[in-house]
């Protein structure tokens, strides 16, 4: 399996999608300049202390507090709390952390013992805001690598489970002894496997070094912000995701692709077999590869999957729901049993395929199709936990119910993605009334004289909807508007066919591919 990662950077957001084999897998959008994301680390002061919740909610400096539960105080927070007690006292930082020597938190003592309203305190996100409820967050921190993870205040080396090699294990934890620097935990992840004691000190180093620069922030912060900020969403996915099956990386934005070159010489000969790409071509990245396609086809409350049958998934505020239906498949078939299990059997792989895809956390319930075979029942709870395996997101999968129903639990630290694939009718914008569609192309000569005028521009991309393309390319009765533009006003413009692009809309790019604001 060849996996390739396209990238498509405006304005507004970073969008990146997986593709497996030419499959779309995973999409995950990432906001620019997002004041608030996953595993950011911010001074805050407690707003309210809530005996009820027996929870905390801080304020972190954005629209919303941060919300933080007891249980999510950890055994760091008498260290982090006597740490900024000690900046707030005037005294000299040290980089290495104090590990506080009092008791831990009892796990069922009460907030109110152990916070006060305006008490300041280090705050990391541990789940992003997710509709109308604020961040969640921990007192206890953490510094994410590749190959491990550092934890001030704490002690010790900890394996990961999944490396299960004796000799391989007991050789990290010696490695890693040897350079752990005293106040910090190490906790080693699977990519650690079989890696260097040059390497594993070089990732050390820089998570160190995060640490140092997120201190000397702390030092200076009167007022609650953020005083670490995770690397871009691009760099994050590629840190979690990346293995031996990556083989291509288009992006369309350059300061971004001089940091994904940066960020793969710095992983070294595991990344040497990636191509990477800076997208220039005028068409869209994501047309060129098809993913807008894809994108509006899996994004839908109802999904095809194989021979009409169709998955309906329906998001509520407490869980999603998916119900298979066989569709068209149920009248081919006179055998009742086994077109269910079929149905359900290709059903579990579109399904994995959605979690991902979609990112859905929180509680799923899956209505398969009733089967009464005990054993049909079983290979499919065994199918759908053996798709499951690639999801790097924490789940829980239950056997199916007598009802044929199917509960699945899946970590959930981000709000879910979703894509609006009904679009408000094109010609009257929801209104119910439109003017004549033949006025759009003076409207475009006209933006285009004004531009023209002020600007002096020579070459221009104009994106439309793929329609309206065709006719400002050949016109009618042999009249191409775009032929009568060139010639009028001497330049040259591309018509570039643009498949999100709403029906009549259109957007101006100069040369470089940067979108021209036209008043």
């Amino acid at each position: 399996m060849d996996s390739s990662v396209i990238i498509d950077v405006t304005k507004e957001e970073n969008v990146i999608a997986l593709l497996e084999d030419g499959k779309l897998v995973e999409l995950q959008r990432e906001r620019r300049n997002d004041p608030c994301a996953l595993a950011d680390i911010f001074l805050g002061r407690v707003s309210k202390v809530d005996r009820g919740l027996n929870a905390a909610f801080v304020n972190i400096g954005t629209d919303k507090d941060a919300f933080i539960p007891y249980s999510e105080l950890g055994q760091a927070f008498v260290s982090s709390i006597q740490l900024v007690e000690k900046i707030d006292n005037g005294k000299q930082l040290n980089y290495a952390p104090i590990i506080a020597r009092s008791p831990a938190l009892d796990p069922r003592g009460n907030i109110e013992d152990v916070l006060k309203k305006g008490q300041r305190m280090l705050v990391q996100i541990t789940k992003e805001k997710i509709n109308t409820k604020g961040a969640t967050g921990s007192s206890e921190l953490s510094f994410a690598g590749r190959m491990m993870v550092l934890v001030p205040f704490s002690d010790g080396v900890s394996i990961s489970q999944k490396i299960t090699d004796d000799y391989e294990r007991n050789r990290l934890l010696s490695l890693l002894e040897s350079i752990r620097p005293k106040g910090f935990k190490i906790v080693v992840r699977t990519f650690a496997y079989g890696k260097t004691v040059a390497s594993l000190d070089k990732e050390l180093q820089f998570l160190l070094n995060e640490w140092k620069v997120a201190m000397d922030k702390l030092a200076r912060s009167k007022h609650p912000q953020r005083i670490h900020s995770e690397p871009d969403r691009v760099i994050c996915f590629l840190r979690e995701s990346f293995d031996s099956s990556f083989k291509q990386i288009v992006v369309n934005d350059n300061t971004l692709y001089r940091e994904i070159n940066d960020y793969l010489q710095f992983l070294g000969k595991e990344a040497s077999d990636v191509q990477v790409e800076l997208h220039q071509q005028a068409n869209p990245v994501f047309d060129r590869f098809g993913i807008s396609k894809q994108i509006k086809t899996l994004f839908g409350r109802a999904v095809t999957y194989k021979s009409g049958a169709y998955l309906v998934i329906d998001p509520t505020e407490a869980m999603h729901v998916i119900d298979v239906n066989s569709g068209s498949r149920s009248r081919k078939s006179t055998d009742q049993e086994g077109t269910a299990f079929e149905v359900n059997m290709s059903a579990a792989v579109e399904i994995a395929r959605q979690l991902r895809l979609r990112d859905m956390g929180g509680i799923i319930v899956i209505d398969f199709i009733d089967m009464d075979d005990a054993d049909h029942k079983n290979e499919l709870y065994k199918k759908m936990e053996e798709l499951m395996d690639n999801d790097k997101a924490a789940h829980t999968i239950l056997p199916l119910s007598k009802f044929c129903l199917m509960q699945i639990t899946r970590q959930r630290v981000r709000p879910a993605v979703t894509v609006k694939t009904e679009e408000v009718c094109p010609c009257c914008n929801g209104t119910g009334k439109t003017e004549s569609s033949i006025l759009i192309v003076d409207e475009i000569e006209q933006q285009l004289s004004a531009h023209i005028a002020l600007a002096n521009c020579k070459r221009l991309y104009l994106h439309v909807n793929p329609f309206v393309a065709a006719y400002l390319i050949k016109g009618s009765f042999g009249k191409s508007p775009v032929a009568k533009w060139n010639s009028k006003y001497k330049v040259k413009i591309k018509v570039v066919e643009d498949q999100m692009m709403p029906f009549l809309s259109y957007k101006f790019y100069d040369k470089e591919h940067k979108q021209i604001l036209l008043s």
